[in-house]
């Protein structure tokens, strides 16, 4: 289920050569479907030489510019393509190239088409100076263009993708894929060492640097694009399963108030210090697993610290639901991660993308706690908590937030704004860890216990004071029963999505309005 895999960078047909063109749309689409658009471009350049640059790179690649477009179907669905070609002068973009890419978008936009960008190239055509750059300008404004008409634009960053095509059409898409190994950057190695007298880090530009820092979505080999295309459009183009909604909570309308759809409150919650230790068993399961066990088609993307940070971003559909998945896996290997302010820009990034792809938001909450440290605090993650917080209380397209094991502090609070929130069972939430709170309190850790109990952190009395929408038991742990549960769990959250589904947008968000305006009052 999950991206493509790392390993091996032999892309080409041939050991050591790269795809042409024509090669990665044969390894892409369904065969025989692909059905070019392009038309010949206008007369020669005046300048003899460029034109015999053009001569040799046209026989050179049985192209007529450094670009291909058409479409074709991958596993029967639909897709424009814009393809570069690096044997023809580099990949690099002239006012032809441009206008080639552009009438590309264009059509694809017209005819309500998913495009699939392919970019390979040195950036702008040297020959035609000021000309051609101004051209990304261009193709930029049709693909945003494309992107408000609330159709996917994928990317896929073949080796090299450098200069103004890195800076713009490349890298705008929804998501972005980039090829093993690939060289990334804005500015060319050389011109680097030229303006600077040292050469450039090899790492800096390379496709898994940008990955582990949330650049890029996916490092995925061009073998495996295809089945990584099939189940991002598959994602996409899901129409949502007909579920029974489970009841909205009273926060749902802003003329109810009936106390009758609150969760029940059982006469004996479990103990929230007994909790705090339950959420804390290093094989409790977490958002990864969560997934595993839920989700249908799904495509994991990458998140700052890959896939051994503290958050998990995922395409996928929960239940029949198509969604987009951002949640913390507070645990990986042997130690706990704590969450970063890059961690909370990719929060906000994949929530802004939810919003323009029209997809439910799904926050999954498991946290210790936000980084602690001068750097955190010269990264500025206060400030990124609060833009959080502001991101998703304004997000037009549904929130779902699951609070799934611990919930310390302000990086908890950050994936809380929803209009409507599920509990596990044993799940908490709290200013500090009850430690924390203790050595405040009493000066000491030892009363840690006491103040688990005294604060009201569980699940259970969260929703007495308006959080918690409705818990899912645990039975009686989580980690004892790790499938049952995240199937409960999954079919709770299916349900709540059909629900807010049934809400006309602007009643959701005066509902969201609403149960925020009363969140700590006691219900």
């Amino acid at each position: 289920m999950g991206t493509g895999t790392r390993a091996g960078t032999g892309t080409g047909t041939d050991a050591g050569l790269p795809l042409t063109a024509r090669q990665l749309i044969g390894l892409l689409v369904d065969p025989g479907s692909f059905r070019g658009w392009d038309e010949p471009p206008a007369g020669p350049p005046a300048d003899p030489g460029y034109r015999a640059s053009l001569d040799r790179a046209r026989e050179r690649t049985g192209l007529n510019e450094a670009v291909l477009t058409g479409a074709g179907l991958v596993d029967g669905r639909p897709v424009a393509l814009v393809a570069s070609e690096f044997g023809f002068l580099g990949g690099s973009i002239g006012v032809a190239t441009a206008e080639r890419i552009t009438r590309a978008v264009e059509r694809a936009t017209a005819e309500r088409l998913p495009l699939l960008a392919l970019p390979v190239s040195g950036g702008t055509r040297m020959q035609e100076g000021s000309a051609a750059f101004l051209c990304m300008l261009r193709i930029t404004a049709a693909v945003q263009a494309h992107r408000a008409a609330g159709l996917p634009y994928l990317s896929y960053l073949r080796n090299p993708t450098m200069g103004g095509v890195f800076a713009s059409w490349g890298t705008l898409g929804q998501l972005v894929f980039a090829e093993p190994g690939a060289r990334l950057g804005f500015l060319g190695p050389r011109v680097y060492e030229e303006l600077r007298g040292v050469e450039l880090p090899a790492d800096v530009q390379r496709a898994e640097t940008l990955a582990e820092r949330g650049l890029v979505d996916a490092v995925v080999a061009p073998q495996e694009l295809r089945e990584l295309l099939r189940r991002t459009l598959a994602v996409l183009a899901t129409t949502p399963s007909p579920l029974p909604a489970s009841p909205l909570p009273s926060s749902a309308s802003p003329l109810s108030s009936s106390p009758s759809l609150l969760p029940a409150f059982p006469a004996d919650p479990p103990d929230a210090w007994d909790s705090v230790r339950r959420t804390r068993r290093p094989d409790r399961p977490g958002t990864r697993e969560l997934l595993r066990h839920t989700a249908g088609d799904l495509v994991l993307l990458d998140a700052p610290g890959g896939r051994h940070g503290a958050l998990v971003r995922a395409l996928a559909v929960l239940n029949g639901w198509p969604v987009l998945v951002v949640g913390q896996q507070r645990r990986t290997a042997d130690h706990e991660r704590p969450f970063t302010a890059a961690d909370l820009r990719a929060v906000r990034h994949t929530a802004r993308l939810a919003e323009e792809l029209g997809l439910p938001l799904v926050t999954v909450v498991d946290t210790a706690g936000a980084e602690l440290s001068a750097q955190a605090e010269l990264d500025g993650i206060a400030i990124e908590i609060a833009h959080c917080l502001t991101t998703l209380l304004a997000l037009r397209t549904p929130v779902l937030a699951v609070l799934l094991g611990q919930g310390s502090g302000g990086g908890a609070l950050a994936l809380l704004p929803a209009d409507r929130v599920i509990a596990a069972g044993h799940a908490w939430l709290a200013p500090l860890p009850p430690e924390g709170a203790s050595a405040i309190v009493h000066r000491d850790g030892g009363h840690a216990a006491e103040l688990a109990r005294a604060q009201g952190i569980g699940a259970h009395q969260l929703a007495a004071v308006g959080l918690v929408d409705e818990v899912v038991e645990e039975r009686p742990d989580a980690a004892d029963e790790p499938e049952a549960f995240c199937a409960r769990l999954g079919e709770a959250v299916g349900a709540a999505l059909c629900g807010l589904a049934a809400l006309p947008g602007p009643d959701r968000l005066a509902a969201r309005a609403v149960r925020h305006r009363r969140l700590g009052d006691l219900r």
